[in-house]
């Protein structure tokens, strides 16, 4: 199926949606992927998943290496473990199903990682706990390239240095595993990687604004707008697969 390149104002809307999702995750605590998805799969098919995994992929690696002396290494193994499972699960639906199906299916894992995120739940990180927000996680990481929330879930108790470095390691290297898998059912190519490439100046520069907007912003205003953003862009998705094919 042919690709289609960006014109100038198509690329300027994209980069424009990148150096938002890197800003918001400044500001807000809001993962990066979880903001532009909803977007992406509205405006630009082309940046979900693989793209969107390559930027939310450096910037978690970007937030693990600032705090990499707090990285509990055990949990990253069990979350990794359950990832790499869960990524061949979404490998396999995205090769079995339809795409108007695959939609309806992204729009509800969106809703539910709005959900959860919001409602604030709170679980022991128990090795078969993290393991199978590991599997959730390679799932919904893969297919739409939203990968925090349940891990984020079930390290909420850890100090917030240990979450941040360990969630963004086990983000890192988990979005390198669904890269590969995309890239062997051909559903990532170097186009994909050079179009993350070309938006990554865009993710740098709305992370480092972020940093001084953060002291001036009520992180929780942000977070509560944030949400209802991606909620909204999720009914979006459920609306186009419905009514537009």
């Amino acid at each position: 199926m042919p690709i289609a390149v960006p014109d100038l104002w198509h690329f300027a809307a994209m980069a424009a949606v990148v150096f938002g999702a890197a800003l918001a995750q400044g500001v807000g605590g809001i993962g990066f992927a979880m903001f532009a998805a909803p977007v992406a799969a509205l405006c630009f098919p082309q940046l979900a998943p693989g793209p969107l995994l390559t930027l939310g992929g450096f910037i978690s690696l970007l937030t693990a290496l600032r705090e990499r002396g707090a990285i509990d290494w055990p949990a990253v193994g069990y979350a990794l473990t359950g990832r790499a499972a869960g990524t061949l699960i979404a490998i396999y639906a995205m090769a079995r199903f339809a795409p108007q199906a695959l939609g309806l299916l992204f729009a509800a894992m969106i809703l539910a990682a709005v959900g959860l995120s919001a409602a604030g739940l709170r679980f022991a990180a128990t090795p078969g706990r993290v393991s199978g927000a590991g599997v959730a996680s390679g799932i919904m990481g893969t297919m739409t390239s939203v990968g925090a929330p349940p891990i984020a879930l079930v390290l909420q108790h850890a100090e917030p240095p240990r979450l941040r470095a360990t969630l963004g390691m086990v983000l890192f290297l988990g979005s390198i595993f669904s890269l590969a898998m995309l890239a062997l059912a051909d559903r990532y190519t170097g186009y994909h990687a050079a179009l993350a490439l070309s938006l990554a100046p865009f993710l740098l520069a709305g992370f480092a604004v972020s940093g001084r907007l953060r002291s001036r912003l009520p992180p929780r205003a942000v977070r509560a707008v944030l949400l209802a953003a991606c909620a909204i862009g999720a009914l979006g998705v459920i609306a186009k697969a419905l009514w537009l094919g």
